[in-house]
């Protein structure tokens, strides 16, 4: 028959029918705020922000002109074994970190492996592997570039390190998509639960990318802000005065689990992924389109595969990263889109964590729905008046309640033109 046939080919037990819905039913991070879920969103809700001087000497030692980052609330070394710091570059421990509390958020799901898959996803892949590798080598020779160096710097290791784990043989992908990475890889992810392809999958993103040459790179290109005397005010999406992002790591995963199998094991869902979408800019490996077009257009078409209305979302994570093209880009764009969603840039708090920041946001958009609350945007200088022009509901440095609130979204753009957009409902 041809139905058995398809279910064949997509690795579907014959008699087995497609789950549509997509539910979440475990959040999993470790971020500049926290070393959990939790932590992190307590710390968000206070209003803390992450954001400090490097602490490494080499920030001064070799005069870089961006002295600040928002780096990890708690070391990997505190939670994973030597093994695993051994062997492990630091964006799969974050990785491992995030995905062993999503997994055990969501009951440690009992499902066939051939069943379950991950896709998780940097967004520079392992920096930190690469540069030590070839520091080792040019300054020890050949000999002392370690055996677990190829292993360690692949740009899967990640998703790898998470797969391995857990058994996941319905397939473990990475697709990588710079700062947009997190969010594609839930796409992905989705689609293979909403195919037919698997039943669970631990999705999201990480980056551990703090590294002098990094800093450098990224300096260079006028990406961040040099606000090196004021670091909690260096990240400020959305104002006037805003002059690039600060850099940060971390990693934020979710269990996403088709509606049928989370109910016949008697999970409760967190939240619904009702949509979700991708398009790209096609243009410029930098710079976004300056129309937003298709930051537009994968925003709508998330909305309209979750069924909702624009004016009927009620909230967005924004990327808003504190660059001054991509804020104004990206404004325009919801304020086409959901002009009534009540707005958060969360990484006036977080930094912008690359690969990581689509799967953090994705967790905290999840978060906003179970808690009912709208996490603060910090804003030390206000909102830039172009924006604010636009109409924008942004949220204060407050945050806000929101009883009842039944969906929020969250963006993420990456360098290459990437554009993702999540579609969230209340279960």
């Amino acid at each position: 028959m041809p139905g058995e046939e398809s279910r064949r080919r997509a690795g579907q037990p014959p008699g087995q029918e497609a789950e549509s819905e997509v539910v979440i039913t475990g959040l999993g991070a470790t971020t500049p705020l926290g070393g959990n879920v939790a932590s992190t969103w307590e710390a968000l809700r206070s209003g803390e922000c992450a954001v400090r001087p490097i602490g490494q000497e080499w920030a001064e030692e070799m005069g870089l002109p961006v002295r600040i980052a928002a780096p990890l609330a708690v070391e990997p070394a505190d939670v994973l074994s030597p093994k695993e710091l051994r062997r492990l570059d630091r964006s799969s421990q974050l990785a491992l970190i995030a995905s062993r509390e999503a997994w055990a958020q969501a009951g440690s799901p009992e499902v066939d492996g051939e069943r379950l898959a991950v896709s998780i996803a940097p967004g520079m892949g392992p920096v930190l592997s690469v540069m030590e590798a070839w520091d080792a080598l040019r300054e020890r020779g050949p000999r002392r570039v370690a055996p677990t160096a190829v292993p360690a710097l692949m740009p899967n290791a990640p998703a790898v390190a998470v797969g391995i784990e857990l058994g996941a043989r319905a397939g473990i992908h990475s697709p990588v998509a710079a700062c947009a990475s997190g969010a594609e890889a839930i796409a992905y992810g989705a689609d293979l639960i909403s195919l037919g392809r698997a039943d669970v999958v631990l999705a999201g993103g990480t980056d551990a990318a703090l590294h002098p040459m990094t800093v450098a790179a990224f300096a260079a290109m006028r990406a961040l802000s040099t606000r090196n005397d004021d670091p909690a005010g260096a990240s400020r999406p959305l104002a006037a005065d805003r002059d690039g992002f600060v850099l940060g790591e971390g990693a934020g995963v979710v269990v996403l689990e088709s509606a049928g199998h989370a109910r016949a094991r008697g999970a409760h869902p967190l939240a619904s992924l009702a949509g979700w979408a991708i398009t790209a800019d096609a243009m410029d490996v930098a710079r976004p389109d300056p129309t937003g077009t298709q930051q537009e257009r994968a925003l709508r078409q998330a909305l309209d595969q979750a069924s909702l209305a624009p004016g009927e979302l009620g909230h967005i994570n924004a990327h808003a990263t504190s660059t001054p093209a991509g804020d104004i880009v990206e404004a325009r764009a919801i304020a086409r889109t959901a002009p009534g969603a009540a707005l958060s840039a969360t990484k006036s708090a977080t930094g912008h964590l690359l690969g990581g920041a689509g799967g953090l946001e994705a967790v905290l958009a999840a978060m906003a729905i179970v808690e009912e609350f709208l996490p603060p945007t910090l804003l030390p200088c206000g909102i830039d008046p172009e924006i604010a022009d636009l109409g924008l509901d942004v949220v204060g440095p407050d945050g806000r309640e929101a009883p009842g609130l039944a969906s929020a979204a969250s963006t993420s753009f990456g360098f290459g033109g990437h554009n993702a957009a999540l579609v969230l409902r209340r279960p």
